[in-house]
């Protein structure tokens, strides 16, 4: 062990008269633990919120959506042959997309009706794990219920709620592109029996949504055997961006492929900000605690002016004396650290039990689901955050150090002495 270590430990000590100092070195240590573990807590709570919403919207969009502007597209099974091609992509399904009214009773809404192809839909959405009642399959046109030949819809929780829609109760889908007669633009109108009742746990798509088959929506609509796009699913999630562009520029500019980042653009970059300023503002907290141990080293340099001068006459040089005051803070900061990292971990780690004896305690629902939308509380521990909080502690402690240290290094031993 260097002297400049051996001494930093000595002042970290503290004798009967040094208590106030000793207290203010506890608070110290205390403000970065607590900084640290708050940041640890919160960016792992704001990971785990937006990696639930990413599950979320992925479990009904692909990856990257492929359409052709302005028009159905023909001759779609060839295009889904050239684009699975592609390096990167391992799945492709057709849709049909179109707005329609969903009538059923005295209640009607209106929805986005989605045409899917059943085999290939398993393949790149998650939707059939969103069911929970009835099953996808009801969808098949080839399925009959008994003496009823009625198509398969498929709606979300919120809209059955809305409309008040059970498993095999009828609903009119209703067209406001219809056909052309002597009296003018008549609206298509079909009924359809629900065979199916998902829940994606977002409001958005369960209270908008419906599905039929590829095959019922192109009968709807008239569209004969064309569609309005397809849905790729691809290697890399985060990745989707290069490979969009790289099909808009072999596809031309008849067509037009998104990823599903740039569909939900907004709320993805709320996140990301909102995260950046939390991190930002609970840095507060461990920039507070570096003030504090820059106020207890002015204080030993001040109790401990006999000493420095005492060692500087021994020989000891200014760089010395500045490692000795810089070792000290350093101590503080990393105790603090690791104290601030492992609580946090416990906690973060252990959120959803914690939150749970907290509210039978209180009394209080904190997170009601039918609110949030919430099966759990989501928190989520990334590596890389945790040594980036580290390392901001770390260094923050760091430079809190150096003014108090270099003045400690400045110190005269004849001044130091002279009234001693």
């Amino acid at each position: 062990m260097s002297f400049e270590l051996f001494i930093g430990l000595r002042y970290l000590k503290a004798k009967r008269k040094s208590t106030f100092i000793s207290i203010i070195t506890f608070i110290s240590t205390a403000g970065v633990t607590l900084g640290v573990m708050a940041l640890i807590v919160v960016l792992a709570v704001m990971t785990g919120f937006e990696n639930d919403l990413k599950e979320k919207i992925l479990g009904t969009n692909a990856h990257i959506v492929v359409i052709r502007s302005g028009a159905p597209m023909e001759d779609y099974q060839t295009i889904m042959r050239d684009l699975k091609s592609l390096k990167g992509v391992q799945a492709a399904t057709p849709f049909i997309y179109n707005q329609v009214m969903l009538s059923s009773g005295k209640n009607v809404s209106g929805v986005v009706l989605r045409g899917i192809d059943i085999v290939t839909d398993r393949e790149v959405t998650r939707l059939s794990k969103s069911v929970v009642e009835g099953s996808i399959d009801g969808l098949d046109p080839k399925m009959r219920f008994g003496s009823d030949t009625a198509p398969g819809l498929m709606v979300g929780k919120e809209l059955a709620k809305h409309l008040g829609l059970c498993l095999g109760d009828k609903v009119n889908v209703i067209s406001p592109m219809g056909n052309i007669t002597p009296l003018g633009m008549m609206p298509r109108m079909k009924p359809f029996k629900v065979t199916g009742i998902f829940n994606t746990g977002m409001f958005e798509y369960d209270s908008t949504l419906a599905y039929v088959s590829l095959d019922q929506a192109q009968r709807f609509f008239d569209l004969g055997d064309t569609v309005t796009g397809i849905q790729l699913k691809v290697d890399d999630v985060y990745h989707t961006g290069e490979l969009a562009k790289q099909i808009n520029r072999e596809m031309g500019t008849g067509y037009y492929a998104r990823d599903w980042m740039q569909m939900n653009k907004n709320i993805l970059f709320a996140l990301k900000t909102e995260k950046i300023v939390m991190f930002i503002i609970l840095t507060l907290i461990v920039l507070v605690a570096a003030f504090g141990i820059a106020s207890t080293l002015f204080m030993v340099v001040m109790e401990k002016t006999r000493d420095i001068a005492i060692l500087k006459s021994m020989g000891a040089s200014g760089a010395s004396i500045m490692k000795i005051f810089v070792l000290e803070g350093l101590i503080i900061g990393i105790i603090g650290t690791l104290i601030g990292v492992v609580s946090g971990l416990l906690i973060a780690l252990n959120l959803e039990p914690i939150i749970t004896i907290i509210q039978k305690v209180t009394g209080q629902n904190f997170f009601s689901k039918d609110i949030y939308y919430l099966d759990h509380f989501p928190s989520l521990v990334i590596p890389s955050d945790v040594v980036l909080i580290s390392v901001t502690a770390v260094l923050i402690s760091f430079l809190a150090t150096l003014y108090p240290a270099w003045q400690a290094s400045r110190m005269l031993p004849a001044e130091a002495l002279r009234y001693e």
